[in-house]
């Protein structure tokens, strides 16, 4: 009698084991989940929406580098939003690449400032500065006509670049300008006679310390050797001094 009543408990032990383990287990696998959009959020969030959705979220990247776009965010998903597939299903989430990569320094000269620019913010590449140059051909007025970065130099997106601009001048006015003489090694004292000479005047002096060449040479000027200035206009000079 003991031994009928033993069967009967383990019949219905079973029967519950069944019903509550055994056959949702079974019907789950045949049932699907609508895959959620998560394109556009931070990964983060898109990972913390696809496992409260049910699913399991898998890092992948672009095939390229995208400029300017965050690499962060969620580009697209695998399988697309809407899908119907099994629970637990890897969801594989694409952003973009995070190392950017190199390229040839295009050559700029000839161009417009405009157009260099343009070429530039392409490579998410910011212009460091502007300077002019006073040119007498009328085909370099506004054109670029010297870079800071050398064509076909290899640099990544995200540089900067200085560039030099072409600025035309009437002969008549180029005339009237005083050239700067270049004064590079000079003495401080010949340096100053050969300014005036140009026209021009001494500006600001400032010493750096050089245990190799003489006190008081000329090592820096600005402006550049050949910038065309107005009579009388300032010259600064960095010059050696024997102590520190």
């Amino acid at each position: 009698m003991k031994k009928a009543g033993f069967f009967v408990i383990g019949i219905l032990v079973l029967l519950v084991v069944f019903d509550r383990v055994v056959m949702p287990f079974y019907i789950s696998q045949g049932t699907t989940k609508t895959v959620p959009d998560v394109t556009g959020m931070q990964y983060e969030d898109a990972v913390n929406a696809l496992h409260a959705a049910g699913f399991e979220a898998k890092k992948s990247y672009h095939v390229k580098y995208l400029p300017r776009v965050d690499a962060n965010v969620v580009l697209s998903q695998i399988p697309e939003a809407g899908e119907q597939v099994k629970p637990q299903r890897n969801v594989y989430l694409v952003l973009n690449r995070q190392d950017r990569p190199m390229f040839s320094m295009p050559d700029f000269y000839g161009r417009p400032e405009a157009d260099v620019r343009e070429s530039l913010d392409r490579f998410e590449m910011t212009v460091d500065g502007v300077e002019f140059n006073t040119v007498t051909n009328p085909d370099e007025d506004g054109k670029v006509v010297s870079q800071s970065i050398p064509p076909a130099t290899m640099v990544s997106f995200g540089s900067s670049v200085s560039l030099v601009v072409g600025r035309l001048e009437l002969m008549e006015e180029v005339r009237r300008k005083a050239i700067v003489p270049d004064v590079l090694g000079m003495s401080l004292g010949q340096a100053e006679r050969v300014i005036a000479d140009a026209g021009l005047t001494i500006g600001q002096i400032t010493y750096e310390y050089s245990s190799i060449l003489a006190s008081n040479t000329v090592i820096s000027q600005n402006p550049a050797v050949s910038a065309a200035l107005s009579p009388r206009e300032e010259v600064d000079l960095t010059v050696t001094s024997s102590s520190d």
